[in-house]
C-alpha cells in the first residue's frame, strides 16, 4: 500500500511543480516545445565518438533547473526507472569496438568506451531536457502547444486523458489493495491464486469508471475538442528565447567548445 500512495504522491508531484512561478514556468509553451525538440535533435546528432563535444550540451538542462527553481535531484529520483535503460544503451560497445582510440598513462581507451559513454550522455541529456518541459508546462499547456504545431487531435486528446487517468487508476489500484489487506488478514502483498481476479475487478472498475467520466464530460459540452488551459500569445521574450536557444545550439554543434577551452586552460 505504501507503494501506492507513494506512487500517487510522485505522480501529483508533476503537477505541483508545473503550478510554480518562475521565468521558465511563464514562457509560451510552443517556444519551449520547440526549444527542447531542437535541442534533442542537435543533440542526438552529435557523432557517437564526439564525447568532447556533446558534454558543453549539458548547460542548458542545468541553467533552466536553476532557472526554474527545481533540483536537478528531482528530475533523476522521477526517471530512475528509466535511467538503466538509457545508460544500457550501447553498454556492449567496449566488447565489439576494442580500437585503441587514445593512451592515458597504461591506461588504453578504446572506441568503444567512447561510443558507449557519448550514447548515454545523449539519452540523460535529452531526459533531462523533456523533465524540465513537462515539469514547467504542465499536460493542458503541453496539449495546447502540440495542436499549435498540428498534432492529430485524436493523439492529443488521448495523451491528455491517459494522463489524467493514470492518477484515478493509480487511487483504484490502492482502494482495491486496501480491500484486499482487510480481507486477507494482513497478507504481504498478494497471493498469487488472487492476481487473475484483482486484474479482472480493475479492469471492470476502470471500465466504470471511465463511462462515468465520459458521461461527466458530455454533460459539460464536450464535442471532442478541448479548450486547453493557458492558451495565449507569444510574446516578444518567447521568440527571443527559441532563437537565442537554437543558435547557441547550433554554436556547441559546430564548433568543439570543450576542446577549445581545454586548450587555453
Amino acid at each position: 500500500m505504501a507503494s501506492i500512495e507513494t506512487a500517487a504522491r510522485e505522480f501529483r508531484e508533476m503537477d505541483d511543480l508545473a503550478s510554480m512561478k518562475s521565468p521558465m514556468h511563464d514562457l509560451h509553451p510552443l517556444s519551449k516545445l520547440i526549444t527542447v525538440i531542437a535541442y534533442i535533435v542537435i543533440t542526438v546528432s552529435f557523432d557517437r565518438y564526439a564525447l568532447s563535444g556533446i558534454v558543453i550540451m549539458v548547460l542548458f538542462p542545468i541553467i533552466t533547473f536553476q532557472v526554474a527553481g527545481i533540483n536537478v535531484s528531482t528530475c533523476f529520483h522521477k526517471l530512475s526507472f528509466v535511467l538503466p535503460l538509457v545508460c544500457a544503451v550501447g553498454l556492449f560497445n567496449p566488447i565489439f569496438d576494442r580500437r585503441p582510440m587514445l593512451e592515458i598513462g597504461a591506461l588504453t581507451v578504446s572506441y568503444g568506451w567512447v561510443s558507449m559513454l557519448t550514447l548515454m550522455l545523449k539519452g540523460i541529456f535529452c531526459l533531462m531536457a523533456s523533465f524540465i518541459f513537462v515539469a514547467t508546462t504542465g499536460i493542458d499547456s503541453i496539449c495546447a502547444a502540440l495542436r499549435k504545431i498540428h498534432a492529430p487531435r485524436m493523439a492529443v486528446t488521448l495523451l491528455m486523458l491517459t494522463y489524467r487517468y493514470v492518477a484515478v487508476m493509480i487511487d483504484e489500484v490502492g482502494i482495491m489493495n486496501n480491500a484486499y489487506k482487510l480481507r486477507s488478514n494482513n497478507q504481504s502483498g498478494i497471493h498469487v491464486s488472487a492476481w487473475g481476479s484483482f486484474l479482472g475487478q480493475l479492469l471492470l472498475r476502470s471500465m466504470d469508471k471511465a463511462g462515468e467520466i465520459y458521461d461527466s464530460m458530455q454533460l459539460r459540452g464536450f464535442n471532442g475538442n478541448f479548450g486547453f488551459a493557458g492558451e495565449r500569445r507569444a510574446k516578444a521574450g518567447d521568440v527571443l528565447f527559441v532563437l537565442m536557444s537554437i543558435c547557441l545550439f547550433m554554436a556547441c554543434r559546430c564548433v568543439n567548445i570543450a576542446e577549445i577551452l581545454g586548450r587555453i586552460l
